[in-house]
């Protein structure tokens, strides 16, 4: 047996945004940019580990909302034509950049990458969902869901009522989808209060991870802190961010992707070149976009860029894993001596990091995985459901109100740039609640306009949009959402409760039923029951 164990936690999410209305739509980008540059280079590292018969074990959320994208057909097709595009541009560069022997080598080398992506994409049939699902099903990965739309919980809590339904149809809503029913689940934000314990448990939640302080604040004090995972009085088992593991990564001073021989996240082709260069990768409005095509690496502060070099690039990320390897083992045997039970140690992670921001992480994770059998057993890659069925929690307590956002609470979702949007969700869900009580029977057009509205509901729920208001980023698509979907729950609302759909109003009904068609899989009991 192991002296302990590493679990590697990734959260893969992102908004519900689909326009069918607009032929390219920019926000859809971010799910596009999400599937070439971090969920296929997973997915590959991991087809790649299992071909090679490397064992390995991922505890991996997948979102309802990100997984409803990855089943969509017309993000298919759109996302098909987007990786066209970019493969286009690749190619065009190749040819501009053929003499260059600077820039030569890297243009070349987004080419093969972008066809690497491709033949991933192709050889799950462009399901990367069912990709994941595979490794679920050979028991490398263990998938999680999440509140149904990544709410913030905690911003709930002055409409608890609308709690129940975000936990309850997480878990339902991603069965729907996935195709397999979850028993973890990553909170939103890892965004905890004891107020909702009983609602967490209710929804069929058999554990989840806080960030450090949610169980080394827990009462009473646990007395192994976030190296063994704590029960809650719900019979909930929690699991605790380990600090150590997380700086090496994320720290901005510290951490591996701020290597000088790593890619230049910032600097992109898309504001390097004349706009007559991209091949019209840009906004509607002539706006600069990101295009994935990067040629510098880091290279350091205050230093003119130099271009990045893919191979040294990988071999730093070995060199990395094998460094992150050795500290886990050194801080495993550790803990083992100071422990009566083995410790855990748990490292979540947004999975966008990996690829997206931090081009080499799934080069750095598959090495990882590859050189963990160095430390002679001493440390075992796990699942946290593994964990738990090992190692049955005996310590009982209750964790304290958290949250892994800046300032450790809700600073970032309910803050001032973001409170005028609450009130929004707050009055619409006390609004949705009352509907469904009053017309839970509703049948035909009046029935379809009323899930219609609990589908507006969850959408307005989502902690992106608070997020995006609090950092500025996309702030005129965030608040178009907000009114958007506080608009059209309202129009349904008015349409229930008159009972008079006909004309426009029916013509209306079925664009908005087009568009925002999230949780189409579940059925009007699914959707009603978690209400009241």
């Amino acid at each position: 047996m192991a002296l302990g164990y590493f679990a590697l936690v990734l959260h893969a999410h992102l908004p519900f945004v689909r326009h069918p209305e607009n032929a390219r739509h920019l926000e859809e980008r971010w799910y596009f940019e999400g599937l070439i540059e971090c969920y296929l280079p997973l997915l590959d590292a991991f087809d790649r580990l299992a071909e090679d018969e490397v064992p390995f074990a991922v505890t991996m959320s997948v979102t309802p909302p990100l997984a409803a994208m990855m089943k969509d057909a017309l993000l298919d097709a759109r996302f098909r034509d987007h990786l066209g595009r970019v493969e286009r541009l690749a190619a065009k560069e190749a040819i501009r950049l053929a003499d260059d022997a600077r820039f030569g080598p890297v243009a070349r080398f987004y080419v093969e990458e972008l066809a690497r992506m491709r033949a991933v994409y192709e050889r799950h049939g462009g399901d990367v969902l069912a990709g994941l699902v595979s490794h679920w099903d050979a028991g490398r990965l263990e998938l999680l869901t999440c509140s149904a739309t990544h709410c913030y919980l905690p911003g709930m809590l002055p409409v608890g009522e609308g709690i129940r339904p975000q936990l309850e149809l997480g878990v339902t809503g991603f069965e729907r989808i996935v195709g397999r029913r979850p028993i973890g689940a990553w909170l939103a934000e890892c965004a905890y209060h004891p107020s909702f314990d009983r609602e967490i448990a209710d929804a069929g939640i058999r554990y989840t991870l806080v960030d450090s302080h949610g169980i080394t604040d827990a009462t009473p004090s646990p007395p192994f802190g976030v190296h063994a995972p704590i029960v809650s009085p719900n019979g909930v088992s929690f699991f605790g961010r380990d600090a150590e593991s997380s700086r090496q990564v994320w720290s901005r001073d510290e951490g591996y992707p701020g290597d000088a021989f790593y890619r230049d996240f910032y600097r992109d082709i898309g504001f390097d070149l004349p706009v007559s260069e991209l091949m019209g990768e840009v906004g509607d409005d002539g706006a600069r976009l990101m295009t994935g095509l990067k040629y510098f690496r880091i290279t350091g502060k205050d230093i003119e860029k130099e271009p990045y070099q893919p191979g040294i690039a990988r071999q730093k990320a070995t060199e990395h894993a094998g460094n992150f390897v050795f500290n886990r083992a050194a801080q495993i045997r550790h803990l083992a001596s100071t422990m009566q039970t083995p410790p855990i140690v748990v490292s979540p992670y947004d999975a966008e990091l990996y690829g997206h921001w931090w081009f080499e992480g799934p080069m750095f994770l598959e090495a990882l995985f590859r050189q963990l059998p160095n430390t002679n057993g001493e440390v075992e890659a796990i699942t946290l459901k593994d964990y738990l069925e090992r190692h049955p929690v005996t310590v009982e307590a209750t964790p304290s109100a958290s949250s892994w956002g800046a300032g450790g609470y809700g600073q970032v979702w309910v803050s001032p740039e973001a409170a005028w949007s609450w009130r929004h969700v707050h009055h619409a869900t006390r609004y949705t609640s009352s509907l469904v009580s009053r017309f839970r029977d509703a049948e035909g057009v009046r029935g379809r306009a009323l899930d219609q509205a609990i589908r507006e509901l969850l959408l307005l729920q989502s902690s992106d949009w608070s997020f995006i208001l609090k950092t500025g980023t996309a702030m005129g698509y965030a608040e178009a959402r907000i009114r958007a979907h506080t608009r059209r729950l309202r129009h349904l609302g008015h349409l229930v409760e008159t009972g008079i759909i006909e004309g426009a109003d029916l013509a209306w009904l079925d664009d908005v039923c087009a568009r925002d068609n999230f949780f189409a899989e579940l059925q009007e009991e699914d959707l009603r029951r978690v209400f009241g």
